[in-house]
């Protein structure tokens, strides 16, 4: 039937066309198909979401002055080194306006965890609207108090709330995965590559720039600021650290390693002089700490390296003294070796009360539910504060700043699915990969001072903060093995109250004070 249409004169012409066309045919299907075996198709290509921005404009007042500013709440899309999308990557920036000249401070600030976003800060100090929490006590349900921050660092400097990857908006995108960013060095890169990349985008090279890190955030920034100007050309004015950790090892109470509990002494005397739990009370706390410490890196820290060759009179001497500085009895003291950790003490120090104190703050109190119990298993202050923070700021995200609704903001990253922390930190591990030494990023810090002599750091301090104490903070910094004409760049500053010493408003009135006056002076 095919070859009907062919009259008998061409039959066999025509047949032999279209044998061969049939051959060219065949050769071609499988020229082709051996070429899709060795260049199969992509099925990798992963739908990247676009940019999220909302800009919206305001004025605040501070000092007398009125601020009109620009917010820009959203998240950019962080490239790596191959130009590849990695993460849409969260922030909120302040911006002042009529400032054309791009020389005004712009400074990159951060919470810690890690797995916390920058919300704490944001609305706690740094920002220009603050939460009005009930310090130190419990706050009611809402409504709360939310109000123009006149201690806003907005008037001296730019800001830029930056969110890690799983807090707030910020996601991996691409082939890139979460965990790929949850880790010491991991979180170092990142927060380098998004800093440099926001620099870029808003033309802010030639500005004074600084890193505000609490916590965590301070572990942080001592890489991050080496990073910047190791791996990507960039150097800081200065680094401000709040409720600082450096190193890992001053805060773990690790098995046959006394030191945790020497630095920790200051605060548990701060703490009991605070509950009036010492006898004979001192009138004046920075006096009382300095006889601490003076005890503490003396007889008590003696005592400890003694361990078992210590003998019962050297011991009832120590527990003593020991007993007067920290307001618990010789018995217990005795029964825990002279050794208390931080959640021992916080569960001991108001048992008979029917009460336990706060790690992150501990002038605050809660219900004691287990007066059996050897560790307390809350954080007062973390539960007085909280829902207070986390409510007003989505208010205001939401509301004022005009995020899409769509988008969820993560005040933490600690139920993401798989969230958990790479601990190892190149520069403190040694030579051997394996080496499972706690992370300290000081070296990360000494080696970034060394190299911009000009690099300015200020350090606030909480007396009443069990989770990163005050002493601990000193040891490591007495500790750096810095060359002694890069000393005075280092400023030390305390207050009355805990790791979060702004929601206290005297000391937040200071917090003000101190940062805006470092801004400017590592700024000319």
């Amino acid at each position: 039937m095919l070859y009907a249409i062919f009259d008998n004169s061409n039959f066999k012409y025509m047949l032999m066309r279209s044998k061969i066309f049939l051959q060219c045919i065949s050769i071609l299907l499988c020229f082709s198909n051996v070429h899709a075996q060795e260049t199969p198709k992509d099925t990798s290509y992963i739908k990247v979401p676009a940019e999220i921005k909302s800009v919206t404009k305001h004025s605040v007042v501070i000092g007398g002055k009125t601020i009109n500013y620009t917010a820009k709440a959203g998240a950019l899309i962080l490239m790596n080194e191959k130009d590849e999308p990695i993460a849409l990557f969260g922030y909120t920036a302040y911006t002042k306006e009529d400032d054309t000249n791009n020389k005004r401070p712009v400074t990159f600030s951060y919470n810690g965890g890690p797995g916390s976003s920058s919300y704490w800060l944001h609305i706690g100090v740094i920002g220009p609207k603050k939460i009005i929490v009930n310090d130190p006590e419990y706050n009611p349900p809402p409504p709360y108090k939310f109000e123009d921050n006149t201690n806003s660092i907005l008037d001296v400097t730019d800001i830029v709330m930056i969110d890690p990857v799983g807090t707030g908006l910020s996601h991996a995108v691409g082939k890139a995965k979460n965990k790929d960013f949850w880790g010491v060095d991991q979180d170092i890169k990142s927060i380098s590559n998004f800093i440099k990349q926001y620099v870029t985008d808003n033309n802010r090279w030639n500005s004074p720039k600084f890193l505000l890190g609490e916590s965590y955030g301070t572990m942080r920034s001592a890489g991050v600021v080496d990073y910047l100007q190791e791996n990507l050309g960039m150097v800081m004015n200065g680094v401000i650290l709040v409720s600082s950790v450096l190193d890992l090892r001053t805060l773990t109470f690790q098995q046959y390693d006394d030191l945790s509990y020497i630095l920790h002494l200051p605060t548990y005397a701060a703490t009991a002089w605070y509950h009036n739990k010492i006898s004979n009370k001192p009138e004046n706390l920075e006096s009382f700490l300095n006889d601490v410490k003076a005890f503490a890196e003396g007889e008590y820290a003696s005592a400890l390296m003694k361990g078992d060759r210590l003998t019962d009179t050297e011991k009832d001497m120590v527990l003593t003294k020991l007993a007067g500085f920290t307001g618990l009895s010789k018995e217990y003291l005795s029964r825990a070796n002279l050794r208390v950790n931080e959640p021992r003490f916080t569960q001991e120090l108001l048992r008979s009360e029917h009460m336990i104190v706060g790690r992150l703050d501990s002038r605050y109190k809660g219900i004691n539910q287990n007066l059996l119990g050897e560790n307390a298993n809350d954080d007062p202050q973390s539960s007085a504060i909280s829902p207070a923070f986390t409510t007003a700021f989505l208010s205001y995200y939401y509301g004022e700043l005009k995020m899409d609704r769509k988008y969820n903001y993560h005040t933490s990253a600690y139920s993401a699915e798989g969230f958990a922390w790479d601990w190892k930190h190149k520069k403190s591990g040694g030579s051997d990969p394996t080496d499972p030494s706690t992370p300290n990023t000081a070296i990360d810090l000494v080696d970034a001072m060394s190299r911009n002599p000009s690099l300015k750091i200020l350090v606030l301090n909480g007396y009443y903060d069990l989770a990163t104490p005050f002493y601990a903070t000193e040891y490591t910094f007495d500790h750096l093995g810095l060359d002694k004409k890069l000393k005075p760049n280092i400023q030390l500053k305390y207050y009355p109250a805990g790791h979060m010493m702004y929601i206290n408003s005297s000391s937040a009135n200071a917090f003000k004070k101190d940062v805006a006056g470092f801004i400017i002076g590592a700024s000319k």
